[in-house]
């Protein structure tokens, strides 16, 4: 029986070594592995992995193929649906999308899904390639503007590119990735070998990026659709705006938010010695959050030198970061400070930061989302000594594309209000991803851009 085959373990670079470089933590499958961790899927007849996945990979199907060796089929069929696999093998939380759902998963190890798509990602980056000349669109091809290079952005754009428009995206940065290129540490998502294969793959199908624009300031939405052409709009933007505590404290120098910490290190390469960006991290680094964006600048601050402690208000169970980044966390040395508040940043005569005053708390009745709310424990504040302070609390939609367009309606989160199909409240411009939903995952943001990209193709065929 194919599900009586123990789960394949992954091999990962050592945590006493890894916790001092860049390099990629987990080394993926090789193919004897990946043929065997492929033969555990029971191809069930209404594979709940599939519903569970945003983008809809025909799950099964791809994981059949790699059981007989052939890898170009299953790219194939992963490529139906998803223009990142390589990205999405590394960074889907997918021990709550399709892993959570997979039928071995109810009394034992579910398929390694993604550590399978991965797999086939990066054995097709190493095939020799395929004629990748890009797709010039039919001369007289329907423009599209695509903006935002994130997650959302691109699989909107790539869709619409087989469907034979002629899509620019449009990008505020100086590198394509959004997210995936400014927010997601190396030793997590590769740029070189993995994230630029991938955008490269988009341009291939006659995508133009064009970088450096920020619209709302360099070109507004109404003089791309007036001037320019475009026929419909898609906004991809992400959610890039900050937020912080609201505590006494937060403008001394050495808090930052992880945002403009990780975008330093990620974008402007701060981490090399080749390069002059700035960072400080310093010995001690609190960070204040428990998602995967609050991991990623703990272990970016440890890699940095700094003994460093993620202060989060919840127990571990609460934490809402993927399994694999808590537990990578752990291994490396990170301190967890749980059940513990912020309630002011003190600072030393000079300005700087020198400790973390913060409150014990206790979980009380769940709040609306069903999570037990965090209640103070009266009179149990205390000091953590610390040099640095990243506020990883989430991020909402910058404001300006919203300021700059007339009849975009947005929320009360500041977020663009779009409907199911990702239509706004103007004709011809649609939205997805964090742009509308604030900080959520990579593979929902894909969800979101697949989404507006046929009701994109719709809206332009009349329907």
């Amino acid at each position: 029986m194919a599900n009586k085959i123990p789960r394949v373990p992954v091999r990962e670079q050592d945590p006493l070594v890894r916790a001092h470089n860049f390099e990629e933590v987990c080394y993926g499958y090789n193919a004897e592995e990946a043929m065997l961790e492929a033969t555990r899927c029971l191809h069930c007849k209404n594979p709940r992995c599939v519903s569970a996945c945003p983008v809809g990979i025909k799950i099964p199907d791809f994981i059949s193929h790699i059981v007989t060796g052939d890898f170009a089929a299953a790219a194939a069929v992963i490529a139906e649906d998803s223009s990142l696999p390589a990205v999405c093998g590394r960074v889907c939380p997918q021990e709550t999308q399709c892993e959570g759902s997979c039928i071995l998963g109810v009394k034992g190890e579910p398929v390694a899904i993604g550590k399978l798509e991965r797999f086939v990602a990066d054995t097709m980056h190493e095939a020799p390639a395929a004629d990748t000349t890009p797709k010039a669109p039919a001369k007289g091809a329907v423009k599209v503007a695509v903006i935002g290079s994130g997650p959302a952005g691109l699989a909107c754009a790539s869709d619409l590119a087989k469907w034979g428009y002629d899509v620019t995206i449009f990008e505020a940065l100086h590198k394509a990735g959004g997210v995936l290129e400014y927010g997601i540490p190396e030793f997590r998502l590769p740029k070189e070998k993995v994230l630029k294969h991938e955008i490269d793959a988009v341009r291939a199908l006659g995508v133009k990026i064009e970088t450096n624009v920020i619209i709302g300031r360099t070109i507004t939405i109404d003089e791309l659709m007036d001037n320019e052409g475009f026929k419909a709009v898609f906004v991809g933007t992400g959610a890039g705006l900050p937020k912080f505590m609201g505590i006494p404290g937060e403008n001394l120098c050495g808090v930052f938010s992880a945002n403009e910490f990780l975008t330093r290190n990620n974008l402007m390469k701060a981490f090399r010695e080749d390069y002059l960006t700035p960072i400080h991290a310093g010995k001690k680094v609190c960070v204040v959050g428990g998602g995967n964006v609050a991991m990623d600048a703990a272990r970016t601050a440890l890699r940095l030198g700094a003994d460093t402690t993620i202060v989060y208000r919840r127990t571990e169970v609460e934490l809402p970061a993927r399994r694999e980044e808590v537990h990578h966390a752990k291994q490396e040395g990170i301190h967890f400070a749980m059940l513990t508040n912020p309630v002011e940043i003190l600072g030393d005569e000079k300005g700087w930061v020198r400790a973390l005053k913060c409150i014990r708390m206790e979980l009380g009745e769940p709040d609306e989302s069903g999570r037990r709310s965090p209640v103070p424990i009266e009179g149990s504040e205390f000091e953590i000594p610390t040099e640095t302070v990243i506020m990883a609390l989430g991020t909402s939609p910058n404001p300006l594309i919203a300021k700059t367009t007339d009849g975009l309606d947005t929320n009360r989160r500041g977020c663009l209000v779009a409907d199911e199909a990702g239509a706004t409240t103007r004709a011809g411009i649609f939205a997805g991803g964090d742009a509308v939903t604030g900080a959520a995952t990579v593979i929902l943001a894909m969800g979101a851009g697949r989404t507006a990209a046929a009701a994109i193709h719709k809206y332009l065929q009349g329907e």
